[in-house]
């Protein structure tokens, strides 16, 4: 788990000319974007409210990707 420190650091990073990445899709598709930060840092935000942004630390991302991919976060 990130420290306060950390957390604290990452939510300060200027993020203003991050390049934001999504799957493919039409331009009214609400999507998940990512933006990849310094130090494996990983920023998060919905198309639809893209003022919302969610910030990961290395260790953070890569738990919740291998979570992902474990099917932690299935709905059925």
């Amino acid at each position: 788990m990130a420290s306060e420190q950390e957390k604290a650091e990452l939510y300060a990073l200027d993020i203003s000319g991050a390049e934001w990445v999504s799957a493919p899709g039409g331009p009214d598709d609400e999507k998940v974007e990512i933006a990849y930060l310094e130090g494996g840092a990983v920023a998060m935000r919905s198309s639809a409210d893209p003022e919302t942004v969610l910030r990961f630390t290395e260790g953070e991302w890569t738990a919740f990707v291998l979570g992902a991919r474990d099917g932690e976060f299935d709905l059925t």
